[in-house]
């Protein structure tokens, strides 16, 4: 509910604090008084339009802040955590600000928003049902979820939606499956000869590699041997160090015993390198053989590293690639020859999906049909007391064509009136005006109230050209309905006024030579005064008093 409302500067109120309480509040006074701006202000911080033309003339700007204290499982809460604007389940606080040059800034908690988001948290919040047009319940993008929550069909909406989640997920899955197997069969041909080709081939991880260095030595064997040779004969020719070392080692073991031993550890020394020179000159050997040059080696090398490398530029990869994309395209061959399958498989559970959304669908366009029929008896019934006894109210309930089948159903819902016998149906919001509007909104609104989201309620002069019992019939209906809401209601008529709860009057004023805009909260005595000016006009008579004891005690009864 709206439980406080500040406004600055904004057409002829500089400052007003007003604090609301539950139930229904009237707010009364002489045409022209200002009542409209107070609508205009509840407008604005719910996120209408903003007009220039609202900023007090003469001020740098005009605000208007409004506070709702509301049940923590309003859906309202949860749109606000979506934006990352969670209020913890406490009071939410709407702020906008508006320059004399029409731009505005919005605010929720203290937090700055975008209008939209504002427009968005303050149509969960307020409904305004006014002489120059209506939100909420009339808009007919909303009445397919109001039948629903009126039939209690929540359960199965939900239900549906699930079915239908799971038949769009399967939908798209096919339809990918689909595609996947119609560009593979495009490939297939390629697909396999490509795949028979990279088989023959037999790429292994690291092959390139291992060619590419057994090529470059092979390229440079002739080489390497001839050093090689020339190398072994320095070391073990006729003329090499081998012989020559065996000659000088031959030599120095004759004349050792007669050198007093001097000459053993040179000895030992010689007989290490002449080791030393063998195994070198056996190594020499070994390395020679394994680079011996054959030119049909070396051929049959580059063949295969120079196949391996045009493969690779084939498919646009390395060639330590080459392996894993030959088992991509095994892979993709292998799906082929099963895909057919699985899209069969895929198929037949999208068609069993598609049946199961279809009766649930059906299911509660049934339902739908019988919660409208309910509807349109239970609005049907409190017409005739709000003089709109010459009216009908349909609930169209229309099967739309199975493409057109979505989340929300099988039906397009909209709410239709015909005002005068003979009339064609249209809908709501063309057929009724000003104060039928209005009163057909009451008249909905006292039927959904008990399944509705509560919200702030406001109607505009809903009383307007009706007096008497007609009058009486809206102050009741009302007054029934701020048992389950907030309710706002500017009106003319003393039989609404004295319905309620808290009266507000507002009037004009002249300080300084400027005319502004007052708001009173009545007390008993002055609102009996007020509801007799109601009454009597200019002049209030004691008759008048009287009478408008009599309402306000009638009402107490």
């Amino acid at each position: 509910m709206l439980t406080a409302l500040s406004i600055q500067n904004i057409v002829l109120i500089d400052r007003l604090a007003l604090e609301f309480r539950p139930g229904l509040s009237v707010l009364t006074g002489e045409t022209g008084a200002g009542k409209s701006i107070l609508l205009d202000s509840l407008g604005l911080v719910s996120g209408a339009r903003a007009d220039s033309g609202l900023v007090r003339t003469g001020s740098s700007g005009g605000t208007v802040t409004a506070e709702f204290d509301i049940p923590s499982t309003h859906p309202v809460y949860a749109v606000l955590a979506e934006q990352g604007l969670d209020a913890g389940g406490g009071p939410i606080l709407l702020r906008r600000q508006l320059t004399p040059d029409g731009r505005s800034r919005a605010f929720v908690n203290d937090q700055p928003v975008g209008v939209a988001l504002l427009s968005r948290v303050g149509g969960l919040l307020v409904e305004i049902h006014g002489q120059q047009g209506q939100l909420g319940l009339l808009n007919p993008a909303n009445h397919r979820a109001l039948l629903d929550s009126f039939g209690g069909l929540t359960p199965q909406v939900s239900g549906m939606q699930a079915a239908y989640k799971i038949y769009r997920d399967l939908s798209a899955e096919a339809e990918a499956a689909r595609a996947r197997l119609a560009k593979a069969r495009t490939d297939e041909d390629y697909l396999r000869h490509a795949a028979e080709e990279l088989a023959a081939l037999n790429p292994r991880p690291g092959e390139e590699e291992e060619l590419a260095d057994t090529r470059t030595a092979m390229m440079h064997g002739e080489q390497i041997a001839g050093e090689l040779d020339d190398a072994m004969k320095s070391i073990s020719g006729d003329k090499g160090a081998e012989p020559s070392l065996r000659v000088g080692m031959r030599r120095l073991e004759r004349v050792a015993d007669k050198a007093s031993g001097r000459l053993d550890p040179i000895i030992e020394g010689l007989n290490r390198a002449f080791t030393e020179i063998e195994e070198a000159s056996r190594a020499l050997e070994a390395v020679a053989r394994d680079l011996e040059f054959d030119p049909r080696v070396l051929e049959h090398t580059e063949e295969r590293l120079f196949a391996l490398r045009a493969a690779a530029r084939k498919h646009n990869c390395t060639v330590e690639d080459l392996p894993a994309m030959r088992e991509a395209m095994m892979a993709q061959i292998q799906a082929l020859d099963t895909g057919e399958q699985g899209l069969v498989d895929l198929e037949r559970r999208l068609r069993e999906a598609e049946a199961e959304f279809a009766t649930l669908a059906e299911g509660l366009s049934a339902a739908r049909g019988e919660a409208a029929a309910r509807l349109d008896a239970a609005v049907m019934a409190e017409l005739p007391p709000l003089k709109l006894e010459r009216a009908v109210f349909h609930t169209a309930v229309n099967r739309l064509p199975r493409d057109k089948w979505s989340a929300a159903g099988a039906d397009d819902v909209q709410f239709e009136v015909a005002t005068n016998p003979g009339s064609a149906m249209g809908p709501l919001s063309r057929i009724a005006s000003g104060g039928e509007l209005s009163r057909f909104a009451l008249a909905l609104k006292v039927v959904l109230a008990e399944s509705d989201h509560p919200v702030t309620l406001i109607f505009d002069e809903i009383d307007q050209g009706v007096g008497g019992a007609v009058a009486a019939a809206v102050g009741a209906r009302l007054a029934r309905l701020s048992d389950r809401a907030q309710v706002l209601v500017v009106t003319h008529s003393p039989q609404v006024a004295a319905r309620g709860g808290q009266h507000l009057r507002v009037g004009k004023i002249v300080e300084e030579g400027v005319t502004l805009t007052r708001v009173e909260i009545l007390p008993p005595d002055e609102r009996r005064e007020e509801i007799a000016r109601m009454l009597a006009g200019a002049q209030v008579t004691d008759e008048a008093r009287a009478a408008a004891t009599r309402l306000l005690e009638g009402v107490e009864a």
